[in-house]
């Protein structure tokens, strides 16, 4: 078998004792070796020249990246990924890593796979919980659920850390975007009803307050074509009674209190009313 395609299968890093369980010949991978296809990067451990640096850097030191750093190479909507986040055995000896990386110590929730420079999906999710502000956590597991990556039984089944367990009983499945997350965590104390991605004539509006209250939320690349049917839906929507506020991306991220106090005053006048 060819080690740099077996290699490569495996996203570019790997345990040679892995490769050779594989089918790769210790020959063939020696020999890669020699002509710099395949490079050593620790003591059992081999990578190709141009793998992905954080895959080695985590497989050169033992480690696996984790927490908001996993979350997002899982595809999760993540509102700030930096630092670097990575994982280390409870056991495990001093680490020398790059000055700014948040190292978590925590025992897994599952235990790690050998091979692994990724951590796992469930410990990602538990670390994030343990380490995040209860806001951007809640906008990760929101986006796991969203995405299928994890569901609510199969989260029930652990013994979570109580963060963990809170952030179980807010999650919803439902919100397209972590910025539809935001906004409703962030205005929960306005005890109205808010439901994200709510059916109104014929299309998903991002937020439905209360019942004629639509606000919609476009993201940092919101343009063209969809765009323009949102704001044609818009146009229905007022037509028929609902009123739309419509905010950028910058908006709910730079300058909520603008946000805030627009949506206040909306629902101080009853335009949530029908």
């Amino acid at each position: 078998m060819d080690p740099l395609a077996e290699l490569s299968r495996r996203g570019g890093v790997a345990r040679t004792a892995s490769l050779v369980s594989a089918g790769v010949s210790a020959h063939a991978l020696r020999r890669a070796k020699e002509v710099g296809a395949v490079r050593r990067i620790r003591r059992g451990w081999v990578a190709l020249p141009d793998a992905d640096p954080l895959l080695v850097g985590a497989a050169s030191r033992g480690i696996v990246l984790s927490c908001l750093t996993a979350a997002v190479r899982y595809g999760l909507w993540v509102p700030d990924a930096r630092p670097i986040h990575v994982a280390a055995r409870p056991n495990a000896a001093r680490l020398a890593v790059p000055e700014g990386v948040v190292v978590h110590w925590a025992v897994p929730l599952v235990e790690r796979d050998p091979d692994a420079v990724v951590d796992g999906i469930l410990n990602t999710l538990s670390l994030v919980a343990a380490c995040q502000p209860t806001e951007t956590a809640l906008v990760v597991w929101e986006s796991a659920l969203n995405r299928g990556a994890v569901d609510r039984e199969q989260l029930e089944q652990f013994a979570l850390s109580p963060a963990a367990r809170e952030l179980l009983g807010r999650a919803r499945p439902y919100s397209d975007s972590g910025l539809e997350t935001i906004f409703i965590f962030r205005l929960r104390w306005l005890r109205v009803a808010m439901v994200p991605q709510a059916w109104v004539l014929g299309h998903r509006v991002d937020v439905l307050i209360g019942e004629r209250l639509v606000i919609q939320i476009d993201g940092a690349s919101h343009t063209g074509a969809q765009r323009t049917r949102d704001i044609e839906h818009d146009a229905r929507l007022m037509l028929r009674g609902y009123h739309v506020l419509r905010f950028s991306y910058e908006q709910v991220m730079e300058r909520w209190p603008e946000v805030q106090a627009v949506v206040m005053e909306a629902v101080a006048q009853g335009r949530h009313r029908a």
